[in-house]
């Protein structure tokens, strides 16, 4: 890959990023599907599985991040200095 394709390419990876950092779960599985869709492609290059590998990890790590934030949410400290759930 030429040097200037590159450079395009990681700018793009950079805005999808931070794009789907504002993704709800469901807008998040919806995409890990899209991902999966793409993969299954028979025409898909090497280059380009590798590149909707590297998004679809990055969008489990999304969802993995948000259900630990809502999981320390529903969680509440007891009068014992326990964790109670919400």
């Amino acid at each position: 890959m030429k040097r200037e394709e590159q450079e395009v390419s990681e700018e793009r990876t950079e805005q999808e990023q931070k794009a789907e950092e504002g993704l709800s779960l469901e807008e998040t599985f919806a995409q890990i599907e899209e991902v999966i869709g793409h993969l299954e492609d028979e025409e898909i290059t090497l280059e380009q599985s590798f590149q909707e590998y590297n998004r679809g990890m990055h969008l489990l790590k999304h969802c993995n991040d948000t259900i630990d934030r809502v999981e320390k949410k529903v969680l509440q400290i007891n009068e014992d200095g326990g964790l109670d759930e919400f």
